[in-house]
Protein backbone atom coordinates (compact mmCIF):
# COMPACT_ATOMS: atom_id res chain seq x y z
CA UNK A 1 0.00 0.00 0.00
CA UNK A 2 1.25 3.48 -0.88
CA UNK A 3 -0.28 6.53 0.78
CA UNK A 4 0.34 9.88 -0.94
CA UNK A 5 -0.50 13.45 0.02
CA UNK A 6 -0.29 16.00 -2.80
CA UNK A 7 -0.48 19.80 -2.53
CA UNK A 8 -2.29 19.79 0.83
CA UNK A 9 -3.46 23.24 1.92
CA UNK A 10 -5.28 23.90 5.20
CA UNK A 11 -6.18 27.23 6.81
CA UNK A 12 -7.70 28.27 10.12
CA UNK A 13 -9.28 31.66 9.55
CA UNK A 14 -6.53 33.78 8.04
CA UNK A 15 -3.72 31.51 9.25
CA UNK A 16 -2.32 29.04 6.70
CA UNK A 17 -1.30 25.90 8.61
CA UNK A 18 -0.39 23.83 5.52
CA UNK A 19 0.90 25.31 2.27
CA UNK A 20 1.10 22.71 -0.47
CA UNK A 21 2.54 19.75 1.48
CA UNK A 22 3.66 16.68 -0.49
CA UNK A 23 4.88 13.35 0.83
CA UNK A 24 4.30 9.59 0.62
CA UNK A 25 4.80 6.45 2.70
CA UNK A 26 4.72 2.82 1.63
CA UNK A 27 4.03 -0.49 3.34
CA UNK A 28 7.04 -1.93 5.13
CA UNK A 29 8.82 1.38 5.74
CA UNK A 30 8.96 3.92 8.54
CA UNK A 31 8.80 7.59 7.57
CA UNK A 32 9.93 10.16 10.13
CA UNK A 33 7.81 13.31 9.97
CA UNK A 34 9.68 16.06 11.79
CA UNK A 35 9.50 19.80 12.19
CA UNK A 36 9.30 22.46 14.85
CA UNK A 37 6.13 22.75 16.90
CA UNK A 38 3.68 24.68 14.77
CA UNK A 39 5.21 23.40 11.51
CA UNK A 40 1.96 21.63 10.57
CA UNK A 41 2.66 17.98 11.48
CA UNK A 42 -0.45 17.41 13.59
CA UNK A 43 -2.67 19.26 11.12
CA UNK A 44 -1.37 17.10 8.27
CA UNK A 45 -1.97 13.90 10.24
CA UNK A 46 -5.54 14.99 10.98
CA UNK A 47 -6.07 15.50 7.25
CA UNK A 48 -4.72 12.03 6.45
CA UNK A 49 -6.72 10.29 9.19
CA UNK A 50 -10.08 11.93 8.40
CA UNK A 51 -10.27 14.19 11.46
CA UNK A 52 -10.49 17.05 8.97
CA UNK A 53 -12.89 15.73 6.30
CA UNK A 54 -12.73 16.37 2.58
CA UNK A 55 -13.98 19.88 1.90
CA UNK A 56 -12.14 21.37 4.88
CA UNK A 57 -8.79 21.33 3.06
CA UNK A 58 -7.42 21.51 -0.46
CA UNK A 59 -5.28 18.89 -2.15
CA UNK A 60 -5.43 15.18 -2.89
CA UNK A 61 -5.02 11.98 -0.88
CA UNK A 62 -4.20 8.87 -2.88
CA UNK A 63 -3.95 5.21 -1.92
CA UNK A 64 -2.19 3.06 -4.51
CA UNK A 65 -2.80 5.79 -7.08
CA UNK A 66 -6.54 6.12 -6.41
CA UNK A 67 -8.00 9.33 -4.97
CA UNK A 68 -9.98 9.16 -1.73
CA UNK A 69 -12.19 11.69 0.02
CA UNK A 70 -12.61 10.83 3.71
CA UNK A 71 -15.75 12.09 5.42
CA UNK A 72 -14.52 11.05 8.88
CA UNK A 73 -11.99 8.87 10.71
CA UNK A 74 -14.00 5.71 10.04
CA UNK A 75 -13.57 6.27 6.30
CA UNK A 76 -9.80 6.53 6.78
CA UNK A 77 -9.73 3.45 9.02
CA UNK A 78 -11.70 1.50 6.41
CA UNK A 79 -8.85 2.21 3.97
CA UNK A 80 -6.21 1.04 6.46
CA UNK A 81 -5.07 4.36 7.99
CA UNK A 82 -4.96 4.48 11.80
CA UNK A 83 -3.54 7.11 14.13
CA UNK A 84 -2.27 6.88 17.72
CA UNK A 85 -2.36 10.31 19.32
CA UNK A 86 0.11 11.55 21.93
CA UNK A 87 -2.71 11.56 24.51
CA UNK A 88 -3.94 7.97 24.43
CA UNK A 89 -7.63 7.55 23.61
CA UNK A 90 -8.44 4.75 26.04
CA UNK A 91 -10.84 4.06 28.92
CA UNK A 92 -9.14 2.98 32.17
CA UNK A 93 -12.15 1.21 33.70
CA UNK A 94 -12.76 -1.04 30.67
CA UNK A 95 -10.77 -4.19 29.95
CA UNK A 96 -7.97 -4.28 27.42
CA UNK A 97 -10.17 -6.26 25.00
CA UNK A 98 -13.07 -3.84 25.32
CA UNK A 99 -10.75 -0.92 24.58
CA UNK A 100 -9.39 -2.67 21.49
CA UNK A 101 -12.80 -3.38 19.97
CA UNK A 102 -14.83 -0.50 21.37
CA UNK A 103 -15.39 1.18 18.00
CA UNK A 104 -16.37 -2.07 16.28
CA UNK A 105 -17.76 -4.43 18.92
CA UNK A 106 -18.56 -7.95 17.64
CA UNK A 107 -22.20 -8.88 18.23
CA UNK A 108 -24.10 -12.12 18.77
CA UNK A 109 -26.96 -13.50 16.71
CA UNK A 110 -28.80 -12.13 13.72
CA UNK A 111 -30.58 -9.22 15.35
CA UNK A 112 -29.87 -5.68 14.06
CA UNK A 113 -26.49 -4.45 15.24
CA UNK A 114 -27.91 -1.86 17.61
CA UNK A 115 -30.07 -4.53 19.33
CA UNK A 116 -27.71 -7.51 19.31
CA UNK A 117 -25.78 -8.29 22.51
CA UNK A 118 -22.01 -7.86 22.56
CA UNK A 119 -20.00 -11.03 21.95
CA UNK A 120 -17.52 -10.77 24.83
CA UNK A 121 -16.08 -14.22 24.15
CA UNK A 122 -15.03 -13.18 20.63
CA UNK A 123 -13.55 -9.96 22.04
CA UNK A 124 -11.41 -11.94 24.48
CA UNK A 125 -10.23 -14.51 21.91
CA UNK A 126 -9.42 -12.03 19.16
CA UNK A 127 -7.86 -9.47 21.51
CA UNK A 128 -5.60 -12.12 23.04
CA UNK A 129 -4.53 -13.16 19.54
CA UNK A 130 -3.52 -9.56 18.78
CA UNK A 131 -1.70 -9.22 22.09
CA UNK A 132 0.22 -12.43 21.33
CA UNK A 133 1.42 -10.88 18.05
CA UNK A 134 2.73 -7.92 20.04
CA UNK A 135 4.46 -10.19 22.56
CA UNK A 136 3.05 -8.49 25.66
CA UNK A 137 2.66 -10.12 29.07
CA UNK A 138 -0.93 -9.15 29.89
CA UNK A 139 -4.32 -10.48 28.78
CA UNK A 140 -7.44 -9.07 27.17
CA UNK A 141 -9.29 -9.42 30.50
CA UNK A 142 -6.89 -7.04 32.28
CA UNK A 143 -8.34 -3.74 33.44
CA UNK A 144 -6.68 -1.08 31.30
CA UNK A 145 -6.09 1.28 34.23
CA UNK A 146 -3.83 -1.34 35.84
CA UNK A 147 -1.32 -1.12 32.96
CA UNK A 148 1.71 1.13 32.64
CA UNK A 149 1.75 3.87 30.01
CA UNK A 150 4.01 1.73 27.82
CA UNK A 151 1.60 -1.20 28.03
CA UNK A 152 -1.32 1.08 27.20
CA UNK A 153 0.63 2.19 24.12
CA UNK A 154 0.68 -1.47 23.04
CA UNK A 155 -3.12 -1.61 23.48
CA UNK A 156 -3.43 1.34 21.09
CA UNK A 157 -1.32 -0.56 18.54
CA UNK A 158 -3.47 -3.67 19.02
CA UNK A 159 -6.55 -1.51 18.42
CA UNK A 160 -5.04 -0.30 15.14
CA UNK A 161 -4.24 -3.88 14.09
CA UNK A 162 -7.84 -4.89 14.86
CA UNK A 163 -8.88 -2.34 12.23
CA UNK A 164 -6.56 -4.03 9.67
CA UNK A 165 -4.35 -0.95 9.55
CA UNK A 166 -1.86 -0.83 6.69
CA UNK A 167 -0.45 2.60 7.62
CA UNK A 168 0.00 3.49 11.30
CA UNK A 169 0.59 7.10 12.40
CA UNK A 170 2.32 7.55 15.77
CA UNK A 171 2.43 11.05 17.27
CA UNK A 172 5.21 11.44 19.89
CA UNK A 173 4.59 7.87 21.14
CA UNK A 174 7.50 7.79 23.63
CA UNK A 175 6.94 11.10 25.43
CA UNK A 176 5.77 9.36 28.62
CA UNK A 177 7.66 6.06 28.33
CA UNK A 178 10.66 4.74 30.22
CA UNK A 179 13.71 3.61 28.26
CA UNK A 180 12.74 -0.02 28.81
CA UNK A 181 9.27 0.65 27.40
CA UNK A 182 10.76 2.51 24.43
CA UNK A 183 12.94 -0.52 23.60
CA UNK A 184 9.89 -2.79 23.83
CA UNK A 185 7.86 -0.47 21.59
CA UNK A 186 10.61 -0.31 18.97
CA UNK A 187 10.95 -4.09 18.92
CA UNK A 188 7.22 -4.36 18.17
CA UNK A 189 7.29 -1.60 15.53
CA UNK A 190 10.26 -3.18 13.74
CA UNK A 191 8.49 -6.53 13.73
CA UNK A 192 5.29 -4.98 12.33
CA UNK A 193 7.32 -3.11 9.73
CA UNK A 194 8.94 -6.39 8.61
CA UNK A 195 5.42 -7.80 8.11
CA UNK A 196 4.47 -4.95 5.78
CA UNK A 197 2.98 -2.28 8.05
CA UNK A 198 3.88 1.28 7.05
CA UNK A 199 4.71 3.77 9.81
CA UNK A 200 4.55 7.56 9.98
CA UNK A 201 6.57 8.42 13.06
CA UNK A 202 6.41 11.91 14.58
CA UNK A 203 9.07 12.71 17.16
CA UNK A 204 11.43 15.46 18.30
CA UNK A 205 13.96 12.87 19.47
CA UNK A 206 16.73 12.53 16.90
CA UNK A 207 18.06 9.25 18.29
CA UNK A 208 14.64 7.65 17.86
CA UNK A 209 14.04 8.66 14.25
CA UNK A 210 17.54 7.56 13.26
CA UNK A 211 17.05 4.22 15.06
CA UNK A 212 13.62 3.37 13.64
CA UNK A 213 13.03 5.21 10.39
CA UNK A 214 14.05 4.60 6.77
CA UNK A 215 13.23 8.05 5.38
CA UNK A 216 12.58 11.51 6.74
CA UNK A 217 10.20 14.23 5.58
CA UNK A 218 10.61 17.70 7.12
CA UNK A 219 8.00 20.43 7.47
CA UNK A 220 8.71 24.06 8.16
CA UNK A 221 6.03 26.75 8.42
CA UNK A 222 3.46 24.44 6.83
CA UNK A 223 5.59 23.50 3.83
CA UNK A 224 7.57 20.43 2.76
CA UNK A 225 11.22 21.49 2.78
CA UNK A 226 13.15 18.21 2.61
CA UNK A 227 12.73 14.48 2.03
CA UNK A 228 15.59 12.00 2.08
CA UNK A 229 16.92 8.64 3.21
CA UNK A 230 17.93 8.50 6.87
CA UNK A 231 21.23 6.82 6.03
CA UNK A 232 22.14 9.75 3.79
CA UNK A 233 21.05 12.45 6.25
CA UNK A 234 22.71 13.83 9.40
CA UNK A 235 21.07 15.23 12.54
CA UNK A 236 22.62 18.60 11.74
CA UNK A 237 20.98 18.65 8.31
CA UNK A 238 17.59 17.80 9.83
CA UNK A 239 17.87 20.56 12.43
CA UNK A 240 18.99 23.06 9.79
CA UNK A 241 15.96 22.27 7.60
CA UNK A 242 13.60 22.35 10.58
CA UNK A 243 14.58 25.78 11.85
CA UNK A 244 15.62 27.37 8.57
CA UNK A 245 19.05 28.14 9.90
CA UNK A 246 22.10 26.22 10.96
CA UNK A 247 22.36 25.48 14.67
CA UNK A 248 26.01 24.62 15.07
CA UNK A 249 25.47 24.27 18.81
CA UNK A 250 22.34 22.83 20.37
CA UNK A 251 23.07 24.77 23.57
CA UNK A 252 24.07 28.39 24.11
CA UNK A 253 27.73 28.82 25.09
CA UNK A 254 28.09 27.89 28.75
CA UNK A 255 29.34 30.97 30.53
CA UNK A 256 31.95 30.71 33.25
CA UNK A 257 29.69 32.08 35.95
CA UNK A 258 31.02 32.64 39.43
CA UNK A 259 28.52 32.37 42.26
CA UNK A 260 31.16 33.14 44.91
CA UNK A 261 29.96 30.13 46.85
CA UNK A 262 32.74 30.58 49.40
CA UNK A 263 31.61 34.14 50.15
CA UNK A 264 27.88 34.34 49.54
CA UNK A 265 25.17 32.72 51.61
CA UNK A 266 23.07 30.25 49.60
CA UNK A 267 19.84 31.60 48.16
CA UNK A 268 18.01 28.32 48.80
CA UNK A 269 18.76 25.51 51.23
CA UNK A 270 17.20 22.27 52.41
CA UNK A 271 18.41 20.28 55.39
CA UNK A 272 17.49 16.68 56.24
CA UNK A 273 14.55 16.82 53.84
CA UNK A 274 12.27 13.81 53.43
CA UNK A 275 9.18 13.33 51.26
CA UNK A 276 6.69 10.49 51.73
CA UNK A 277 4.36 9.90 48.77
CA UNK A 278 0.97 9.02 50.21
CA UNK A 279 -0.50 7.44 47.07
CA UNK A 280 2.37 4.92 46.92
CA UNK A 281 2.94 4.56 50.64
CA UNK A 282 6.68 5.06 50.06
CA UNK A 283 9.41 7.40 51.22
CA UNK A 284 10.52 8.88 47.88
CA UNK A 285 13.09 11.42 49.14
CA UNK A 286 15.31 10.23 51.98
CA UNK A 287 17.09 12.75 54.19
CA UNK A 288 18.71 15.05 51.61
CA UNK A 289 20.46 18.39 52.04
CA UNK A 290 21.22 20.97 49.38
CA UNK A 291 22.49 24.53 48.88
CA UNK A 292 21.77 26.53 45.72
CA UNK A 293 23.04 29.99 44.83
CA UNK A 294 21.97 33.00 42.83
CA UNK A 295 23.47 33.19 39.36
CA UNK A 296 23.71 29.45 38.74
CA UNK A 297 21.75 26.67 37.08
CA UNK A 298 21.78 23.66 39.38
CA UNK A 299 20.81 20.41 37.66
CA UNK A 300 19.24 17.35 39.28
CA UNK A 301 19.91 14.12 37.39
CA UNK A 302 19.29 10.42 38.00
CA UNK A 303 17.53 7.28 36.82
CA UNK A 304 13.78 7.10 36.41
CA UNK A 305 12.26 6.77 39.87
CA UNK A 306 15.30 8.24 41.63
CA UNK A 307 13.09 10.89 43.26
CA UNK A 308 13.77 14.07 41.25
CA UNK A 309 10.13 15.03 40.68
CA UNK A 310 9.20 13.94 44.22
CA UNK A 311 11.84 16.31 45.59
CA UNK A 312 10.41 19.28 43.67
CA UNK A 313 6.76 18.48 44.47
CA UNK A 314 7.64 17.88 48.11
CA UNK A 315 9.39 21.25 48.36
CA UNK A 316 6.16 22.84 47.15
CA UNK A 317 4.10 20.94 49.74
CA UNK A 318 1.80 19.23 47.25
CA UNK A 319 -1.03 17.43 49.04
CA UNK A 320 0.10 13.97 47.94
CA UNK A 321 3.27 14.30 50.06
CA UNK A 322 4.13 14.29 53.74
CA UNK A 323 7.42 16.11 54.28
CA UNK A 324 9.98 16.65 57.02
CA UNK A 325 13.07 18.81 57.21
CA UNK A 326 14.05 22.44 56.92
CA UNK A 327 13.57 24.62 53.84
CA UNK A 328 15.02 28.12 53.80
CA UNK A 329 15.26 31.05 51.41
CA UNK A 330 17.90 33.70 52.10
CA UNK A 331 18.20 32.30 55.62
CA UNK A 332 14.46 32.57 56.33
CA UNK A 333 12.73 29.29 57.25
CA UNK A 334 9.76 28.26 55.13
CA UNK A 335 6.86 27.14 57.31
CA UNK A 336 4.20 26.95 54.61
CA UNK A 337 1.87 24.00 54.09
CA UNK A 338 0.78 24.24 50.43
CA UNK A 339 1.89 25.40 46.95
CA UNK A 340 0.22 28.81 47.35
CA UNK A 341 2.31 29.56 50.42
CA UNK A 342 5.43 28.30 48.60
CA UNK A 343 4.68 30.77 45.80
CA UNK A 344 4.16 33.62 48.26
CA UNK A 345 7.49 32.70 49.89
CA UNK A 346 9.34 33.32 46.61
CA UNK A 347 9.46 29.85 45.03
CA UNK A 348 8.20 28.99 41.54
CA UNK A 349 7.75 25.57 39.90
CA UNK A 350 7.29 24.82 36.20
CA UNK A 351 5.89 21.29 36.41
CA UNK A 352 6.79 18.32 34.23
CA UNK A 353 3.39 18.00 32.52
CA UNK A 354 2.35 21.44 31.32
CA UNK A 355 -0.94 20.14 29.93
CA UNK A 356 -2.12 18.54 33.17
CA UNK A 357 -0.50 20.65 35.86
CA UNK A 358 1.14 23.69 34.25
CA UNK A 359 -1.56 25.36 32.18
CA UNK A 360 -5.33 25.62 31.90
CA UNK A 361 -5.56 24.74 28.21
CA UNK A 362 -9.05 26.15 27.67
CA UNK A 363 -8.19 29.44 29.38
CA UNK A 364 -6.82 32.24 27.24
CA UNK A 365 -3.12 32.94 26.83
CA UNK A 366 -3.65 36.14 28.80
CA UNK A 367 -5.43 34.37 31.68
CA UNK A 368 -2.70 31.74 31.95
CA UNK A 369 0.04 34.38 32.05
CA UNK A 370 -1.67 36.32 34.83
CA UNK A 371 -3.04 33.44 36.90
CA UNK A 372 -0.15 32.84 39.31
CA UNK A 373 0.28 36.59 39.92
CA UNK A 374 -3.41 37.47 39.99
CA UNK A 375 -3.14 38.80 43.54
CA UNK A 376 -0.84 41.52 42.19
CA UNK A 377 -3.20 42.43 39.36
CA UNK A 378 -5.70 44.41 41.45
CA UNK A 379 -6.48 48.11 41.59
CA UNK A 380 -5.48 50.12 44.63
CA UNK A 381 -9.03 50.81 45.66
CA UNK A 382 -11.35 49.63 48.45
CA UNK A 383 -13.09 47.25 46.04
CA UNK A 384 -9.78 45.72 44.88
CA UNK A 385 -11.10 44.90 41.41
CA UNK A 386 -8.92 43.34 38.71
CA UNK A 387 -6.64 45.84 36.99
CA UNK A 388 -6.93 44.71 33.38
CA UNK A 389 -4.49 47.36 32.19
CA UNK A 390 -1.80 45.78 34.37
CA UNK A 391 -2.63 42.36 32.92
CA UNK A 392 -2.35 43.73 29.38
CA UNK A 393 1.04 45.27 30.24
CA UNK A 394 2.18 41.95 31.75
CA UNK A 395 1.22 40.06 28.61
CA UNK A 396 3.11 42.51 26.39
CA UNK A 397 6.18 42.29 28.63
CA UNK A 398 6.23 38.48 28.79
CA UNK A 399 5.57 38.03 25.09
CA UNK A 400 8.51 40.29 24.27
CA UNK A 401 10.86 38.86 26.89
CA UNK A 402 10.14 35.20 26.13
CA UNK A 403 9.68 35.67 22.36
CA UNK A 404 6.29 33.95 22.41
CA UNK A 405 4.83 33.46 18.94
CA UNK A 406 1.11 34.03 19.25
CA UNK A 407 -1.81 35.83 17.69
CA UNK A 408 -4.53 37.28 19.91
CA UNK A 409 -3.81 36.92 23.63
CA UNK A 410 -7.50 36.09 24.13
CA UNK A 411 -7.11 32.83 22.18
CA UNK A 412 -6.99 29.63 24.26
CA UNK A 413 -3.46 28.64 25.23
CA UNK A 414 -4.01 25.22 23.60
CA UNK A 415 -3.88 27.04 20.23
CA UNK A 416 -0.14 27.60 20.71
CA UNK A 417 2.62 25.20 19.71
CA UNK A 418 4.22 23.10 22.45
CA UNK A 419 7.28 25.31 22.69
CA UNK A 420 5.20 28.47 23.03
CA UNK A 421 2.95 26.80 25.60
CA UNK A 422 6.07 26.03 27.63
CA UNK A 423 7.15 29.66 27.40
CA UNK A 424 3.74 30.70 28.76
CA UNK A 425 4.15 28.20 31.61
CA UNK A 426 7.54 29.72 32.46
CA UNK A 427 6.25 33.28 32.00
CA UNK A 428 3.34 32.60 34.35
CA UNK A 429 5.83 31.99 37.15
CA UNK A 430 8.20 34.80 36.20
CA UNK A 431 5.22 37.11 36.70
CA UNK A 432 5.41 36.28 40.44
CA UNK A 433 9.00 37.66 40.63
CA UNK A 434 10.38 34.46 42.19
CA UNK A 435 13.70 34.21 43.98
CA UNK A 436 14.17 30.55 43.03
CA UNK A 437 12.81 28.99 39.83
CA UNK A 438 12.40 25.20 39.75
CA UNK A 439 11.83 23.45 36.41
CA UNK A 440 10.93 19.79 35.96
CA UNK A 441 11.75 18.51 32.45
CA UNK A 442 11.70 22.06 31.04
CA UNK A 443 11.96 21.07 27.35
CA UNK A 444 10.04 17.79 27.19
CA UNK A 445 8.07 17.45 23.95
CA UNK A 446 9.29 20.63 22.27
CA UNK A 447 11.43 21.08 19.17
CA UNK A 448 15.10 21.98 18.99
CA UNK A 449 14.52 25.60 18.01
CA UNK A 450 12.21 26.23 20.99
CA UNK A 451 14.64 24.36 23.25
CA UNK A 452 17.47 26.68 22.26
CA UNK A 453 15.32 29.72 23.01
CA UNK A 454 14.39 28.36 26.46
CA UNK A 455 18.03 27.54 27.21
CA UNK A 456 18.97 31.10 26.24
CA UNK A 457 16.22 32.45 28.49
CA UNK A 458 17.45 30.41 31.47
CA UNK A 459 20.98 31.71 30.92
CA UNK A 460 19.63 35.25 30.85
CA UNK A 461 17.68 34.71 34.08
CA UNK A 462 20.68 33.43 36.03
CA UNK A 463 22.82 36.25 34.64
CA UNK A 464 20.23 38.58 36.20
CA UNK A 465 20.77 36.87 39.55
CA UNK A 466 17.97 34.31 39.69
CA UNK A 467 18.65 30.89 41.21
CA UNK A 468 17.49 28.13 38.81
CA UNK A 469 17.13 24.47 39.85
CA UNK A 470 16.34 22.12 36.97
CA UNK A 471 15.48 18.40 36.98
CA UNK A 472 15.99 16.75 33.58
CA UNK A 473 16.18 13.24 32.15
CA UNK A 474 18.15 14.46 29.11
CA UNK A 475 21.84 14.04 29.87
CA UNK A 476 23.03 16.34 27.03
CA UNK A 477 20.72 19.05 28.41
CA UNK A 478 22.11 18.70 31.92
CA UNK A 479 25.70 18.66 30.68
CA UNK A 480 25.22 21.51 28.21
CA UNK A 481 23.39 23.88 30.51
CA UNK A 482 24.12 23.36 34.22
CA UNK A 483 26.86 24.92 36.35
CA UNK A 484 26.56 22.17 38.95
CA UNK A 485 24.76 18.81 38.89
CA UNK A 486 23.37 16.87 41.84
CA UNK A 487 22.94 13.16 41.09
CA UNK A 488 20.02 11.34 42.75
CA UNK A 489 19.79 7.63 43.38
CA UNK A 490 16.99 5.85 45.23
CA UNK A 491 15.85 9.01 46.99
CA UNK A 492 19.33 10.18 48.04
CA UNK A 493 21.69 12.84 46.70
CA UNK A 494 24.80 10.77 46.02
CA UNK A 495 27.13 13.26 44.30
CA UNK A 496 27.53 16.91 43.36
CA UNK A 497 29.52 17.54 40.17
CA UNK A 498 30.84 20.73 38.61
CA UNK A 499 33.28 21.85 35.93
CA UNK A 500 34.86 19.08 33.89
CA UNK A 501 33.30 16.46 36.18
CA UNK A 502 29.92 17.16 34.57
CA UNK A 503 30.06 14.43 31.94
CA UNK A 504 27.98 11.43 30.97
CA UNK A 505 30.34 8.83 32.42
CA UNK A 506 30.49 10.34 35.90
CA UNK A 507 26.77 11.13 36.09
CA UNK A 508 25.90 7.58 35.04
CA UNK A 509 28.45 6.08 37.41
CA UNK A 510 26.80 7.70 40.40
CA UNK A 511 23.26 7.25 39.06
CA UNK A 512 23.56 3.46 38.72
CA UNK A 513 25.61 2.94 41.86
CA UNK A 514 28.87 1.99 40.18
CA UNK A 515 30.64 4.21 42.72
CA UNK A 516 29.87 1.49 45.27
CA UNK A 517 32.51 -1.25 44.88
CA UNK A 518 30.21 -4.13 45.79
CA UNK A 519 27.27 -3.05 43.66
CA UNK A 520 27.02 -3.95 39.99
CA UNK A 521 25.75 -1.14 37.74
CA UNK A 522 22.20 -1.36 36.43
CA UNK A 523 21.59 -1.62 32.70
CA UNK A 524 18.96 1.14 32.91
CA UNK A 525 19.45 4.37 31.05
CA UNK A 526 18.77 7.79 32.45
CA UNK A 527 15.17 8.85 32.17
Amino acid sequence: MKLEASQIHKSFGGIKALKGVNFFVESGEALALVGENGAGKSTLMKVLSGVYPAGQFEGEIKIDGRSFHFANTKDAEAQGIAIIHQELNLFPDLTVGENIFLSHLPKKGRAPQFLAPVDFKTIEVEANALLKILGVNFLASTRLGDLTTGQQQMVEIAKALSLNAKILILDEPTSSLSDKEVHALFAVLNELKSKGLGLIYISHKMEEVFTLCDRVSILRDGQSVFTGLMKQTTPGQIISHMVGRELKELYPPKKKRSTNRNKDAPAFSVRNFKAFKKSEGKMRVKDVSLDAYRGEILGISGLMGAGRTDFLLGIFQFSNYLVEGEISLDGKIFSGKNPREAKDFGLALVTEDRKKNGLHLDFSIKENMALAALGRMVKKSPLKTIDYDRIEALVVELQKRLKIKMGNANNPVRSLSGGNQQKVAIGKWLATSPKVLFLDEPTRGIDVGAKFEIYSLLNQLVDEGLCVIMASSELPEVIGLCDRVVVMREGHFVATLEGDDINEQKIMRYAVGADQPNKLPSNQNLH
